[in-house]
């Protein structure tokens, strides 16, 4: 399942579709060509390959009366090392250059510096000439956005700011330039990018940023709440595995896949109390018993 972290990211691009141009151009100091509209165009990417190939997202910059695709940029974002990425990337940017003619950029999105390092490794084809260089957007490349001018301005880019540098040392100035982005969104915009900023800020500036929102803030978008939701589930169960295994007992590949496949936090919380007491990893479903 897709993380917190990386849905909230994908929404911020899809939400703000010049927000990939501009950090290309601004953040990475690319050659980005002038357009005149940047469009979010469908991801799915089968047409060519049997299997699913779906990017995160993908903008096409368009130029002049008769709309025609200047360039289209792939964003990828990525919280973790994928074996996968560096053959199925090269896939995403063909296929898209094919169907839409015309240049086309990968964009590796990540808030973990790691992470961007590995992102950025040459990834050889195989095809005598052909290396592909990700483009990647990491936390070092994020703005720090602490004037409210630029964050009303660009309200995306001071959320990517937070999620990017709310445990340094801005952080509250941060959070602070992101209230006066705010007052000009739409409900569930505001909503779920308070979410955002909230979660990503440290412990003193979200104490100082709930103050100057309201007592007693809770997560108010559907779309963190379901999130969030989910998030506590999949920890309730790896505390049931870390239980089971702190006690050194064998975790059957049944128990672990009925474990994980929980949804009911009532069940998995029965099941951490369980794990402290059974002898066995498969008593900890059965049916009798609290």
């Amino acid at each position: 399942m897709p993380s917190v972290t990386h849905e909230a990211l994908v929404e911020l691009f899809k939400n703000r579709p010049t927000l990939a141009a501009e950090m290309l151009r601004d953040a990475l100091g690319q050659p980005v060509p002038a357009f005149t509209e940047a469009r979010v165009v469908s991801s799915d990417l089968t047409e060519i390959l049997p299997s699913d190939r779906r990017a995160d997202i993908i903008v096409v910059l368009l130029v002049g009366e008769q709309q025609r695709p200047a360039m289209a940029i792939v964003v990828e974002v990525q919280l973790g090392v994928d074996a996968d990425k560096p053959y199925v990337w090269p896939v995403y940017v063909t296929q898209t250059r094919a169907r839409h003619r015309c240049p086309t950029w990968l964009l590796a999105v990540t808030v973990d510096a790691e992470i961007a390092r590995w992102c950025a490794r040459p990834i050889d084809t195989g095809h005598p000439g052909w290396i592909l260089t990700p483009l990647v957007l990491g936390p070092e490349g994020v703005p720090v956005v602490t004037d409210a001018g630029q964050a009303t301005a660009a309200p995306e880019v001071v959320v990517l700011s937070a999620m990017a540098h709310g445990q340094g040392d801005a952080a509250e100035a941060i959070g602070v330039a992101f209230l006066a982005a705010a007052a000009g969104l739409d409900q569930e915009r505001r909503a779920m990018y308070g979410d955002l900023v909230l979660s990503s800020l440290n412990a003193a500036a979200r104490r100082t940023l709930e103050a100057r929102m309201k007592a007693g803030y809770e997560f108010q978008s559907e779309f963190a709440r379901s999130y969030v939701a989910k998030g506590k589930i999949e920890a309730k169960a790896q505390d049931v595995l870390a239980v089971l295994e702190a006690r050194a007992l064998a975790v059957p590949a049944e128990v672990r896949e009925r474990v994980l496949a929980s949804t009911d936090l009532a069940e998995l919380d029965r099941w951490i109390r369980r794990a402290a007491v059974v002898s066995d990893a498969r008593e900890l479903l059965a049916t009798n018993g609290s």
